[in-house]
């Protein structure tokens, strides 16, 4: 089905005011929202958006706080090597964020602080238009409208747009704009913006909707309709391939694990992780695995189990084998771009899928 056009300006889908006293009775405590009266910090509420992209708010909570306490500012942040930026983002996913977050500090730390305009804050590495607007509207009172999935899908059902996303979305974009036509929305940016994620996460969810409590129940043409449940329609998904990799789990007599850093570009770049093969589709035979062992000559066992893990464009599958270091044979120094860690901080530093090889480990 070919995408609905972008509407002309008109009035918005749906009067903001009852929308605001909705959020001012039933807005979430979040530890990267500011309280209520509050003025937002523009490098938290940064920080925070770039976190939840791909990234559930439980999630998101308690890693706010410890990267906050070790970079409490954009200058710490600025000032902080590479690699400490990484493995602090350990777990989170989608370590490009990452990176980009580390150099966008450095410019914004350079500059003086964050612009305030979503055109200038484009520009920046990492901040896409979604981000932008999140942080025009939230930190700066910017009269614009960020739009992620949760807001997709309260104006696909308000407006019963039928069209599946991908297609869809920049209709979607062009309404919610328009509720920046309202008085009372362009009063309190940052709020209405804030309530609409929340409405999106709360009460119009994408399964069961609970439209009984909206506030918006009589402005949503799906809810009339009885089709808000099937809102918004999405594309089929295209399969992704599978990827088959063995890595080698190498052990000390005192609990440590042999890691090596990946080169700093590319998938997990900078990122530290278990020594192992290419990622490949064709599976991995032992005898031409072993050859990408970190040392030879050791008593390698596979263990029992596959590590599965996904990535946006395939599905990886991980062997794991394993060896202990016997102490006369501990390497001096360790091969380029390796290091030994306790267990504990191995696990803490590495990325979710190299965690998914020690769950077998265990």
């Amino acid at each position: 089905m070919p995408a609905s056009p972008a509407p002309a300006a008109s009035a918005p889908l749906a009067p903001a005011a009852p929308l605001l006293a909705w959020y001012d009775r039933h807005r979430r405590l979040l530890p990267f929202r500011a309280p209520e009266g509050g003025r937002p910090e523009p490098y938290q509420v940064w920080l925070s958006e770039v976190m939840l992209q791909q990234t559930t708010v439980a999630a998101v909570g308690p890693r706010f706080a410890r990267f906050l306490a070790r970079f409490p500012d954009v200058e710490a942040l600025a000032a902080a090597p590479e690699a400490a930026v990484m493995e602090e983002w350990a777990g989170l996913g989608y370590y490009a964020r990452a990176r980009n977050l580390h150099a966008c500090a450095r410019i914004v730390a350079a500059r003086g602080g964050f612009p305030g305009e979503a055109a200038a804050l484009r520009k920046l590495p990492g901040i896409g238009a979604y981000t932008a607007a999140a942080i025009a509207a939230i930190a700066f009172d910017q009269p614009v409208v960020p739009v992620d999935g949760n807001v997709e899908r309260v104006v696909a059902r308000l407006a019963a747009e039928a069209t599946p996303l991908p297609a869809a979305k920049p209709r979607l974009v062009a309404l919610a704009e328009g509720f920046m036509a309202d008085a009372a929305a362009r009063a309190r940016p940052g709020d209405f913006a804030q309530a609409l994620f929340d409405l999106g996460a709360t009460l119009c969810t994408p399964r069961s909707p609970v439209c009984a409590l909206c506030p918006w129940r009589g402005a949503c043409a799906a809810q009339r309709q009885g089709v808000q449940e099937t809102l918004p329609r999405k594309a089929p998904k295209r399969a992704r391939p599978l990827r088959h990799g063995v890595h080698f789990l190498l052990a000390d007599a005192a609990g440590r694990v042999l890691l090596r850093r990946r080169p700093p570009r590319g998938l997990l770049g900078g990122m530290l992780e278990i020594p192992g093969t290419p990622w490949r589709e064709a599976t991995w035979e032992a005898a031409e695995a072993l050859p990408f062992a970190p040392l030879p000559g050791l008593a390698w066992r596979r263990l029992p189990g596959l590590a599965r893990h996904g990535f946006t464009h395939f599905e990886l599958e991980m062997a794991l084998l394993a060896a202990t270091l016997p102490p006369a044979a501990a390497p001096a120094p360790l091969p380029e771009g390796m290091e030994m860690r306790p267990l504990a901080e191995a696990e803490a530093a590495l990325p979710t899928a190299m965690r998914r090889l020690l769950a077998l480990a265990r």
